[in-house]
């Protein structure tokens, strides 16, 4: 088994759950006491969500490419970036070690695309559904159509992720706001939502939504996973 590298606390409300599906996996499939071998590097998200709010991605990326490199000298075979915005900064990062980066568009797309699935919904904080570097590569890489929810949909989503979500706050009447945002997206003819902030896992579940959903904190996870235990047989 390789060792994973993650890079977390953006916010440790996902960590935590990136380490439960990472050992839960690994039980599964090798049983008895067998547990993931992992390195973790946690930030302190209120550091990381100032420069995001500041729009300060060159600091943000020189943290990002630090913590790389702790797990890299830790012994990490690999890197997780346990968020979808800082993924961001992947094509840097990725870059400053000699390590793979196992990205989570491509962990994400990949199951998308399995699906039969040609035009999918995007939800997540705004960075990730206005700018390019994530829509961008389901585009380029992988040939998908993707819809973001429209200009009243969007402050919905960020805001219920940064005031609720990371702060580990889960309201029924969110919930109900993100399913007028999907309900909305299925209209425009989307024909899955990927949730794209690896919070909202902990507010929609399945039967949450009229689409199919594909939970990028899980199918992430499970793609460490494979590459630890493909690595080494």
């Amino acid at each position: 088994m390789k060792t994973i590298g993650l890079i977390g606390g953006m916010s440790w409300e996902s960590s935590l759950l990136y380490y439960q599906i990472i050992n839960e996996t690994v039980k599964a499939r090798l049983g008895g006491l067998h547990s993931a071998q992992c390195l973790l590097w946690s930030f302190d998200f209120a550091e990381i969500e100032a420069l995001q709010a500041a729009g300060d991605w060159d600091q943000a990326t020189r943290q990002m490419i630090a913590a790389a490199r702790r797990l890299e000298r830790g012994g990490a075979d690999c890197l997780v970036i346990c968020t979808n915005t800082m993924h961001k900064m992947a094509g840097d990062v990725q870059a400053a070690v000699d390590l793979p980066l196992i990205h989570i568009a491509d962990a994400t797309a990949a199951h998308v695309r399995a699906a039969g699935i040609d035009r999918i919904a995007l939800l997540g904080t705004r960075y990730t559904m206005e700018q390019d570097f994530y829509k961008g590569r389901l585009i380029e890489h992988y040939g998908l159509d993707v819809l973001i929810p429209d200009a009243a949909g969007i402050p919905v989503v960020h805001d219920i992720i940064y005031d609720e979500l990371v702060v580990g706050v889960v309201k029924d009447d969110s919930r109900r706001r993100y399913q007028q945002v999907i309900d909305a997206l299925a209209q425009r003819g989307a024909q899955g939502v990927i949730l794209g902030c690896t919070e909202i896992t902990m507010l929609i579940k399945p039967d949450d939504s009229p689409l199919p959903v594909f939970d990028t904190t899980y199918l992430h996870a499970v793609a460490a996973v494979d590459w630890a235990l493909a690595a080494d047989s």
